[in-house]
């Protein structure tokens, strides 16, 4: 309620600011908020989004264009005017520059360097020359670095030299005179070292680096195993080329996190928000999948087709259909998704095949036991409730029915923690056996199964 009422109040101040028309009242109370204040400003008031950015000192226009949406970056770049967009541009970290120019169409991204000063212009280009998903993409040239034979003295005059245009001074790099990365010594080694002592001195030469052409998921996996907030990039003849840092790596896993989610729910990832996709681009991304999920469904037809004579012998076979396969779906997609979380996070690879098939193996066993006693005992139950209801045979329909959700469910489990990693081992994208994708395979082969426990059970007495 607070947080609401303080919102409130700031709506109402920038009301009264803006109807002032007062241009050195609205810099003073725009500058003097939070920058995340100031977003939910633009966000809350889209007829004042540019007036917002213009009337900001540049540095923090650009701090608030850096954590703000897609659609509304590129609907104030649109509308803002040529010089300041040409401002903003050059004054935004280049790789945040980068992301947004990579998001753009061809023709708009050429317009836009050619406001860029040369110097800027050159950096922005070498980082979309790089392939897209590429740690590349996301470095900076931005950062101190520093020679294994300048003394700490000569190592702090740098840092107050440099500093300020870097994206960090958590840690420094030790180059030599080739450009090449020999270490990376934190700050405070030489805050705690004597004036005089030599860089070499520090150095123990264990330093972990990411190359520009690794995928940015690797840089994900790099940094959260090693702990770090920045991790220089390095050419394959180890030049350094720049750093990447954990805000641009959790951007990353965020992006990374929200494609699987929407792979797993059988549709192909948005590459832009929902709200803002075109309708037919939208189609495009869920109909694919849903052809090929219709299609899967039309062999459990024709399964059921195959076993037709013997739905016409035991009717009420028919009955369980529902209940048996939406059970072995079930089990599957639950498998699936618990596989494919596990190996975005790195808990499982490949190699790890046979600990999960027989974790699953045991797990399909013991969940298709629970399920089968209940689906027994239900048959048994209404049996009794409703004499006649299964004939003179219940016994045997609800063994039937038991064996049938212990044969499915174990095999839904399989399937669904097996299917991932195959697909991995394949090269594939492992979130593309989503959980509808599964539950489809899983409803034809348990109707196979199904029926193969019923002829076990009541062949010559049903069928």
């Amino acid at each position: 309620m607070a947080l609401e009422l303080e919102e409130i109040s700031l709506q109402q101040k920038f009301d009264e600011v803006i109807a002032s028309e007062n241009k050195l009242q609205i810099q003073d109370f725009l500058n003097n908020q939070n920058i995340s204040d100031v977003a939910d400003l633009i966000y809350n008031n889209e007829d004042f989004e540019n007036q917002i950015i213009s009337h900001l000192s540049i540095h923090r226009a650009v701090s608030v264009f850096k954590i703000l949406e897609l659609p509304t970056q590129k609907r104030i770049i649109q509308d803002l005017p040529p010089f300041k967009t040409a401002e903003l541009l050059n004054e935004l970290p280049p790789d945040d520059r980068t992301s947004f120019l990579s998001e753009l169409p061809g023709n708009a991204v050429r317009e836009l360097i050619k406001t860029l000063n040369p110097d800027e212009r050159k950096i922005t280009l070498s980082l979309l020359g790089y392939p897209e998903n590429s740690v590349g993409r996301l470095m900076t040239p931005d950062y101190v670095y520093v020679y294994e034979y300048d003394s700490v003295e000569d190592v702090f005059n740098t840092i107050r030299r440099y500093a300020k245009s870097s994206e960090t001074i958590d840690v420094l790099y030790v180059l030599n005179d080739k450009g090449e990365l020999l270490d990376d010594i934190r700050i405070k080694d030489f805050i705690m070292a004597s004036p005089d002592k030599k860089v070499s001195d520090l150095m123990d030469g264990r330093f972990i680096s990411l190359h520009a052409e690794d995928d940015q998921e690797v840089a994900s996996e790099v940094f959260k195993m090693n702990n770090r907030v920045a991790l220089p990039v390095v050419s394959k003849s180890n030049k350094l080329l720049g750093i990447i840092t954990i805000d641009d790596v959790l951007w990353v896993a965020e992006e990374e996190y929200s494609e699987d989610m929407q792979k797993i729910g059988g549709t192909q990832a948005l590459d832009e928000p929902y709200l803002e996709m075109p309708l037919f681009k939208l189609f495009r991304k869920r109909i694919g999948w849903l052809v090929v999920l219709f299609l899967g469904e039309m062999f459990t037809a024709t399964a059921m087709g195959y076993f037709e004579d013997e739905i016409q012998k035991a009717v009420v076979l028919a009955l369980f259909i529902p209940l048996i396969i939406s059970s072995g779906g079930n089990t599957g997609s639950q498998a699936s998704t618990l596989i494919i979380q596990a190996m975005a996070v790195g808990e499982i690879t490949i190699s790890n095949w046979w600990r999960v098939i027989r974790r699953e193996l045991i797990q399909g066993i013991m969940l298709g036991t629970v399920l089968g006693l209940i689906g027994f005992t239900r048959v048994i139950i209404w049996a009794k409730i409703l004499p006649g209801l299964y004939g003179a045979h219940e016994v045997l329909i609800g063994l039937t029915v038991g064996f049938s959700l212990v044969g499915v469910v174990l095999w839904g489990t399989l399937s669904g923690s097996m299917l991932p990693m195959i697909l991995k081992r394949c090269g594939a994208d492992p979130a593309v056996s989503s959980a509808p994708f599964v539950a489809t395979l899983v409803d034809v082969t348990g109707l196979i199964i199904y029926f193969s426990v019923a002829y076990l059970f009541l062949q010559g007495i049903l069928l």
